[in-house]
């Protein structure tokens, strides 16, 4: 199966959005969850959005609800990340992974990653 692979990091002032995108490859959401993960320089890469198999149900971490919206097109094979009024504290290198689960499963299958910079 082909590896997943992001795109539409950038730079962005503050209170701007972006639109990140995972071409999931062969990780499609008709058998995958797609979790979006972010790493800041110095610090631990979290958790940041997930949607389970289908499409069924998203999550948040509590720093991006109500900022942060994860979707999948209609076939499954790209999931985006809108994300809008960013805060520096959001800048980092923004991942995303396939797993069988939001939790309880690890992700196992990633992409190269997506620069995210806000900064006036």
């Amino acid at each position: 199966q082909s590896q997943l692979a992001e795109s539409g990091g950038g730079l962005v002032q503050p209170g701007g959005s972006l639109r990140l995108s995972c071409d999931a490859g062969g990780y499609t959401l008709d058998y995958y969850a797609i979790g979006w993960f972010r790493q800041a320089p110095g610090k631990e890469r979290e958790g940041v959005s997930c949607i389970t198999r289908n499409g069924g149900t998203t999550t948040y971490a509590d720093s991006v609800k109500g900022r942060f919206t994860i979707s999948g097109d209609s076939a499954g094979n790209t999931v985006y990340l809108q994300m809008n009024n960013l805060k520096p504290e959001d800048t980092g290198v923004y991942y995303c992974a396939a797993a069988w689960y939001c939790s309880g499963s690890e992700f196992h299958y990633w992409g190269q990653g997506t620069q995210v910079t806000v900064s006036s």
